[in-house]
């Protein structure tokens, strides 16, 4: 027979911690905490099992839960000798949902469940207070209707409200034994109103549908939307917890709060919480009341004056105090428990590991190491990866006000303020004054690289997670919002619309790039710090991680970041970008306007040193570390301009006519750039472009040699190869360059030559590509594209959709697709290993610096990840994470 129900307390409990997945979070910490001998109210859980069949059976439950549930009952009743539905001696239990992971918040709850007009006598002959017994039986029907019945909660709190100024009341706590009853049977009769039936009175009946209330909020549309957000299966399932009630309300000697075992903000080792007297839970964080602080470190801290229970009921803190270490010592984590006092009792309802911030997070690690209740390897595990964003960008200061007037997809993170401005060259402009400026953009392309450099933030109405302007954006630490469909902007007027407001060019708003939002006006941020605890933990990840971490850079700021941050190389330098810089897009459009290979030898040749100075800066930064070079990938036409007024500027710079640039524009113009002439098809279609490329890097190798002394090993990347052949034409180029280089020079040195698999046939073919390739780096951008047949730009549209409808479980383009892409990655590193058992192997698209690709990334076995510098460290920290989980799985 399966047990579907799972008793704890009085000193006993028939689960533990680590039967999470089945009991839940708080049922197997309510177990745990009955084993190791805290007072925890008695109570049963039922399992998460029984939510799957209530799901997969049309919401019925298993024939025998019942009959389950009702021994726990009986067993419940003993052990607090009271009896459920006794209205001599009523026994009343709480109805709480949870899931394996904690979602505050999110599911239903019900307390003082079995009140009924007979039992609330016994309940006031048994306390001597008719006062409190009305007020519970009041909060139930309340309470209960709302969550089980599906009557509105404001309509009570209407009745409530006209009661109080009835009776010239301002508090809840003015109302007597006397009005609570009244009000009882206001109450009732608002469910008569709206449901044609009366409050039900059988507290069998009250049981039933508080558990059938909490399972089915498994599936309301709060807990759906937060397990979307924090990527948890629906298939995980919710338990339920019935537990005997305990009231912190029955007068001056009862007490109930909230309480951390360190503080979750700084992560400081000292008690942190709030408690109320004469109070239950719900008032502690509700706000009908203001809290008092815990102890009188935290009522120095605060500033009030509200007595602390330190003072109030020292004995009972001293306790808790007690029950604190207890806890702490036991789960060698920060704990999150809630207390309540009844008539000079101490109990503890729940405990679970405390959210905290990410500074919190990373000193508790690392101060928990150094007291001994970890080891450094769980230190490691304990701090999320993703959440080092907070500690690398600004934030918002959450206590300021904002007004939300736009959203799309958190791009980049972090947050920043500033004027609107709509084109990169007035970005640049006022930038350039001294101005905070932020660039609108419908989408940008490689020509607003200058401006998306000057602004703070960028913020674009198309596009998604791996669009141009997000790589970008997180490439240099600015943070983004992109795809932001609800905002219009009009060119003409100036002006932006969202929101419901018009702003104009110069007005201030702020984007949130980690939360997708954008602000009207100004709002405060809070600037990170980097603490020592932060080296400290990156050191011991570094002491565990099998892959190394490199950065997608090109150019010195860029790689000046990515080594602070860690990073061990450059894993992917995009030289088209540097192209774009300054005065040299006027050589590089003179050379795409070229009639003869003649004209364009000559424009490569300006080209030359500045390409070579490119290198040398990158090569000194990273010392001795590799640097991977990607040889020109996107089409020529991207070059070229776009408007009128900017073919007239390129054809008075390169001495011909504005038709025959117009006409240049129109024979490179593709229906399908992403698939066109590009990449390794314009080096065999130009080879004296990657010809001057090669000799560029080269010569910065040598030169960078004699002025540092330090070896420099460049690993030059042709990409969007598909075939073996395309290989050995351009790595012939790349090698007489070398070979040139090296005699002009009397010099030797070594170097790679490698391909970027960016499409599925060069992942099939892998095995023929590596008898000429040395290294593969996965450019899962691209690989992801063309392996859906989904353009990363547009998908924004309509992603969400097929998340929504479980199509796809996440963004491919955020996190790697295992199954599709995965499975291409996998097939190539085993074949390209078989091809040439040395072959080197890396990640350089976007995916590099997601904690959940990089943990696929080790399971393959790469090399190393490579990802934008801001990312470096949530990369060192991931694939530490994820070489432990690959021991454990082979142990």
């Amino acid at each position: 027979m399966t047990k579907w129900v799972y008793k704890f307390g009085g000193g006993s409990a028939d689960g533990r911690a680590d039967m999470k997945n089945l009991l839940g979070g708080k049922g197997a910490n309510l177990a745990e905490m009955s084993r190791i001998g805290l007072p925890v109210p008695a109570g049963f859980t039922a399992t998460t099992e029984v939510c799957t069949y209530f799901y997969d059976h049309g919401r019925k439950y298993p024939d025998d839960f019942s009959d389950q549930i009702r021994e726990a009952m009986q067993w419940l009743e003993k052990v607090n000798g009271k009896t459920f539905g006794d209205p001599g001696n009523p026994l009343l239990v709480s109805v709480r949902s949870g899931a394996r992971a904690s979602m505050p918040g999110m599911m239903d709850t019900v307390l003082n469940l079995g009140l009924n007009d007979a039992t609330v006598q016994g309940l006031v002959k048994k306390t001597g207070d008719a006062r409190f017994a009305y007020d519970a039986y009041r909060r139930f029907i309340q309470m209960y209707s709302d969550v089980v019945l599906g009557v509105d909660m404001h309509h009570f709190e209407e009745v409530l409200e006209t009661a109080k100024r009835e009776r010239g009341y301002n508090l809840d706590t003015d109302m007597t034994a006397e009005d609570w009853q009244t009000v009882v049977e206001l109450y009732k009769e608002v469910v008569q109103k709206y449901l044609g039936s009366p409050f039900p009175s059988d507290p069998e009946e009250q049981l039933w549908g508080g558990i059938g209330a909490v399972f089915g909020s498994w599936m309301n549309q709060r807990a759906i939307t937060y397990r979307r957000l924090h990527g948890l299966p629906a298939s995980w399932g919710t338990a339920v917890n019935v537990q005997t009630m305990v009231f912190g309300n029955m007068g001056q000697d009862c007490a109930t709060g909230v309480a951390f075992t360190r503080d979750p903000s700084t992560g400081e080792n000292e008690f942190y919480g709030e408690y109320l007297v004469n109070a239950q839970g719900e008032d502690v964080v509700a706000g009908i009341r203001t809290p008092q602080p815990i102890n009188l470190i935290a009522k120095e801290r605060s500033g009030v004056d509200l007595p602390s229970m330190q003072e109030v009921m020292p004995d009972l803190y001293n306790q808790l105090y007690e029950f604190r270490l207890k806890l702490e010592d036991h789960y060698r984590e920060m704990q999150d428990l809630e207390f309540t006092i009844e008539q000079n009792t101490l109990y503890i309802l729940q405990t679970r590991n405390g959210k905290r911030t990410a500074p919190a997070a990373l000193r508790i690690a690392v101060e928990m190491c150094q007291e001994g209740l970890i080891d450094k390897t769980e230190a490691v595990r304990r701090v999320d990866p993703a959440s080092l964003d907070q500690l690398l960008h600004p934030t918002l200061d959450p206590k300021a006000e904002r007004k939300v007037i736009g959203h799309g997809l958190p791009a980049s993170p972090g947050a920043a303020s500033g004027k609107i401005v709509l084109t990169a060259d007035e970005a640049e402009a006022q930038a350039n004054q001294g101005e905070i400026v932020i660039l609108v953009r419908e989408e940008t392309s490689p020509e607003d690289i200058h401006g998306m450099h000057a602004a703070a933030a960028i913020l674009t109405t198309r596009g998604g997670m791996t669009s141009h302007a997000a790589v970008v954006a997180r490439g240099m630490g600015r943070a983004c919002v992109a795809g932001a469909g609800d905002i219009h902007i009009d060119h003409k007027g100036g002006t932006v619309h969202a929101g419901g407001m018009t702003l104009r060019a110069g007005d201030i708003i702020t984007i949130d790039g980690s939360k997708g939002e954008v602000m009207a006006g100004r709002v405060p941020t809070i600037q990170p710090e980097l603490s020592g605890d932060f080296s400290m933990l990156m050191g011991w990840a570094d002491d565990l991680r099998r892959m190394r971490v490199r950065a997608n850079a090109e150019t010195p700021l860029d790689a000046e970041t990515a080594r602070k941050f860690g990073a061990e190389g450059i894993g992917l330098c995009r030289t088209e970008h540097m192209f774009f810089d300054g005065d040299r897009i006027t050589t590089v459009r003179r050379m795409i306007l070229a009639d003869s290979e003649t004209e364009r030898r000559a424009a490569l040749a300006e080209l030359l040193p500045v390409q070579r100075q490119d290198f040398v800066d990158l090569f000194k930064i990273m010392a001795g570390f590799p640097v991977t070079v990607r040889l020109l990938d996107p089409p020529l036409h991207e070059f070229l301009p776009k408007t009128d007024v900017d073919m007239d500027v390129v054809a008075k710079a390169a001495g011909v006519d504005v038709p025959k640039v117009r006409q240049r524009s129109a024979q490179l113009a593709e229906a399908n750039p992403m698939l066109g002439h590009r990449g390794c098809r314009l080096g065999i279609t130009f080879p004296e472009i990657y010809e001057m490329q090669a000799r560029a890097i080269f010569e910065a190798v040598v030169q960078v040699r004699k002025e540092t002394g330090n070896t420099v090993v460049a690993e030059v990347m042709i990409p969007l190869a598909f075939s073996k052949a395309e290989l050995d034409i351009l790595k012939a180029v790349i090698d007489r360059a070398a070979e040139e280089v090296m005699k002009e020079n009397s010099v030797e040195f070594t170097y790679m030559v490698g391909t970027m698999i960016e499409l599925p046939r060069a992942a099939l073919r892998a095995g023929d590509l590596a008898q000429t390739a040395e290294f593969f780096s996965f450019g899962t951008n691209d690989l992801t594209q063309t392996t859906f047949g989904i353009s990363r730009d547009d998908s924004g549209h309509f992603l969400p959709e097929y998340i929504n409808h479980h199509v796809l479980e996440t963004d491919p383009f955020v996190s790697i697709d295992q199954a599709g892409v995965g499975e291409l990655i996998q097939i190539a590193a085993e074949r390209g290993r078989e091809t040439r058992p040395k072959v080197k192997l890396g990640i350089c698209g976007e995916h590099g610096g997601d904690p959940a690709s990089i943990r696929f990334c080790e399971s393959v076995h790469l090399d190393y990840v490579s990802c934008s510098p801001y990312r470096v460290p949530i990369a060192r920290l991931a694939a530490a994470q994820a070489a432990l989980e690959e021991r454990e799985s082979d142990a």
